[in-house]
């Protein structure tokens, strides 16, 4: 019944919108310009109005940029690119109907990123996690795993073997590579298909520039931090000549055991290395076509699940320690893009895209003193995308496409007993030669309804097959093949109260068919407890509510959203006996929730998650500026009645910082302050992560400052100070503690 009305609510706003455009041909809005950008009522305004308009003033352009400034697909060279934004599009955060942000190459840097938890810590409604060093996995609005969408380039990081909560895979990017790391909060599935239910990470990576002529150049860039004796080592080179421009570099990362906050000491098993490579090369093939290849691969060497070793000093006993090592964790992509504009009755720009990406991962479990399991697997992912912009002028700007994957996934799992050197061949984490792929088309409208109201409306088709055979090493194998298929829409509205304010809100679907961790799973989690598979599992479905105001003139810049999540069928763990019934959760000899037997399967709940977001900045004199954002997740179970799983605490940033003119130096002070969290779900209370009574509050204090010198501003140093007090603390539901007091030395030279 919640579907039906959802979507009933979602065509009949459609209807609206469709007609109304016919009524607001009476006043026909601005005609696009080439670049299939939709002007803002600001860029429109009668020359009489421009002294309202939300301009900033000539002393913060660049430095302190505006909501309007901050627009999505701008960077990748006009018309060219633009359809791989996370909005499909161009389109500022002003205008946005949802919750926008984008951390820019220039914040990347301040903030010393060597690697992706580093570079989204402290975004409002994005909670980084850390089951282990090198690992990071980013919970937009409370979801995270397999219902948080990951984008390279507009091409899925997120593939069938994904699993359900924290995993390592948003890690597996080099920060040296990037551009900027785009962010829409809440669900996207109208645009980008399944997963996308907490919300879209999309990370753009660097390119050459075709707008300064020819030219060549490179970069080195160093990072020591004191916290765990860890270096961050990255070269890149990039040029232009004629028609085709180069980017391209590699890094190397070595992290020793880290230093953590209080008396705790090091913390073991917390030591890893990685190295990367990566290249792009763009070439003109006329004016109005660009075709561009890209390579990236990322590779991380012994790495510890840090919470699998001694019970940690916060957390409760986690049984018998089972260390597990990860060696490799691999991403490779490939990729050929063809984009440009075309005019023509069909559409104005195209973007088309084949990929190749391949994750491999392979871990060793050391249970017990005559057994160690070894596993892998490799997943062969081939994409193909198709985006298409129309503009119709007065009635709006069509975008459309499809897109389609293709997931083959080889899988092994080996049982050592290191005593006799004997081995057993087990059934694998997923099924071996199994296969998933997914299709989807989608079909999005932009209009100005008035000269204040931008509408927008989208439709999406999607289907997923999987299909492989479980037991198949045991002796019992059962072949399977599941198919999933449906519809999914959204609405947005963006309403000019006046040039500077902005009253914003939509209604948008999500959905995620089961992936092959939900159907296949075989697998250990949390510390002592088995995964078991679950064929009978059904897509999960949302429908995210959300308005909000935005503010935007020459001094405050502020987002302010309040959204609410119904969450049908979510796919959940459920604690079953052994012979796989479902079970309650029980009271263990130490007072601790014990989930049945250990052993769970993927079950369909209703669940709610609702919160409120802020985040802004103020600009007050001599180019000082005091930021800050706050974010409140409330999420609930409602079949179990019990808190959903994760819920991030309330949290928020509050901080003054000063750069100038030209961002040649900088200097900002903050304080991150988290709550105490104790409303776990049952399941979590057997989970060492989460500390016995709740995961404690904490506040630290930290600076950051850098300076660029020399003669064509070639150098530039970095100093961070962060946890300034030395405060323990661990990040809700993370494997590695916070890390103590700690100086972030960084160095880098550009020519």
């Amino acid at each position: 019944m919640k579907r039906r009305r959802a979507s009933w609510i979602i065509g009949s706003c459609a209807g609206l919108l469709f007609t109304a455009t016919a009524w607001s041909q009476q006043s026909p809005p601005p005609t696009l310009p080439p670049d299939i950008v939709i002007p803002t009522p600001e860029q429109t305004a009668p020359a009489d109005d421009q002294s309202d308009v939300a301009a900033t003033d000539s002393d913060t352009t660049g430095h302190f940029p505006s909501l309007a400034e901050q627009t999505f697909g701008t960077n990748l060279g006009g018309a060219f690119g633009n359809l791989d934004s996370i909005t499909r599009g161009s389109q500022s955060i002003f205008d946005l109907p949802s919750h926008g942000s984008i951390v820019s190459r220039e914040a990347l840097s301040e903030r010393q990123s060597t690697d992706m938890f580093r570079a989204l810590q402290g975004e409002v409604g994005v909670l980084m996690q850390q089951t282990a060093r090198g690992q990071s996995a980013p919970f937009l609005r409370g979801l995270t795993g397999q219902q948080a969408l990951i984008l390279v380039d507009g091409v899925r990081v997120n593939n069938s073997v994904f699993r359900s909560g924290p995993n390592q895979y948003f890690n597996l990017i080099d920060p040296g590579q990037v551009e900027r790391i785009e962010v829409l909060r809440g669900a996207q599935s109208t645009l980008w298909g399944a997963d996308a239910i907490g919300g879209v990470i999309n990370v753009v990576t660097r390119s050459a520039s075709s707008g300064v002529g020819n030219y060549g150049g490179g970069e080195f860039r160093e990072v020591y931090n004191t916290a765990d004796s860890g270096s961050y080592t990255r070269m890149s080179l990039e040029s232009w000549h004629g028609g085709g421009g180069f980017f391209g570099g590699g890094s190397y990362t070595n992290v020793h055991d880290l230093d953590r906050g209080g008396d705790l000491g090091r913390q073991p098993f917390t030591n890893y290395s990685q190295y990367s490579g990566d290249a792009k090369y763009d070439y003109l093939l006329c004016d109005d076509a660009m075709i561009t290849v890209a390579l990236q691969h990322f590779e991380q060497e012994d790495v510890p699940r840090s919470d699998r070793f001694a019970p940690f000093v916060f957390g409760p006993p986690s049984g018998t320690p089972r260390p597990t090592f990860f060696d490799p964790q691999q991403r490779d992509l490939v990729y050929v893009r063809l984009q440009g504009v075309a005019y023509n009755p069909l559409f104005d720009a195209y973007n088309t895209t084949v990929s190749y990406g391949r994750n491999k991962e392979s871990d060793t479990q050391f249970r017990a003193a005559n057994r160690t399991d070894i596993s892998e697997f490799d997943v062969d992912t081939f994409g193909y995308t198709l985006s298409l912009v129309r503009d119709l002028e007065v009635y709006g700007k069509f975008t459309y496409g499809l897109d389609y994957y293709y997931d083959d996934i080889d899988a092994a799992r080996d049982r050592l007993n290191p005593q006799t050197g004997a081995i057993s061949p087990r059934d694998p984490q997923f099924p071996d030669d199994s296969t998933y792929d997914r299709f989807g088309a989608f079909f999005n409208w932009e209009v100005w309804l008035t000269e204040r109201l931008l509408a927008s409306a989208g439709v999406r088709y999607e289907n997923a097959n999987a299909d492989g055979t479980l037991g198949a090493v045991s002796g019992t194998p059962l072949p399977f093949t599941r198919t999933y298929q449906d519809w999914v829409g959204s609405v947005g509205l963006t309403y000019e109260v006046t040039p500077v304010v902005h009253l914003v809100g939509s209604v948008s679907e999500g959905y995620r068919a089961p992936n092959l961790d939900d159907l296949t799973a075989d697998n250990p989690v949390l510390q002592n407890a088995q995964d078991l598979p679950s064929l009978d599992v059904q897509a999960e479905h949302s429908v995210t509510y959300e308005v909000g105001v935005k503010y935007d003139d020459s001094r405050l810049r502020m987002q302010a959203f309040y959204f609410w999540n119904d969450l049908q069928d979510a796919i959940l763990r459920q604690a079953v006996d052994a012979g796989g019934n479902p079970v309650p959760n029980v009271i263990g000899p130490n007072g601790v929730l014990i989930p049945g037997s250990g052993n769970f399967i993927r079950d369909n709940f209703d669940s709610q998650i609702n919160g409120t977001e802020l985040a802004g900045e103020y600009i007050l004199w001599n180019n000082w500026s005091f930021y800050g954002n706050f974010w409140y997740t409330f999420g609930r179970d409602l079949e179990r009645d019990e808190p959903f799983s994760r819920i991030p605490p309330t949290q928020a940033i509050a901080g003054l910082r000063w750069r100038d003119a030209c961002r040649r130096s900088w200097i900002d002070v903050y304080a991150w302050m988290v709550r105490h969290q104790d409303r776990y779900a049952a399941q979590n209370n057997n989970d060492a992560r989460f500390p016995v009574g709740g995961t404690p509050g904490y506040t630290t204090l930290n600076v950051r400052c850098g300076q660029t010198f020399g003669a064509s501003d070639q150098h530039t140093l970095s100093l961070g100070l962060e946890n300034l007090t030395d405060r323990e603390y661990r990040v809700l539901g993370s494997g590695v503690d916070g890390a103590g007091f700690n100086a972030i030395l960084g160095y880098m030279y550009t020519h």
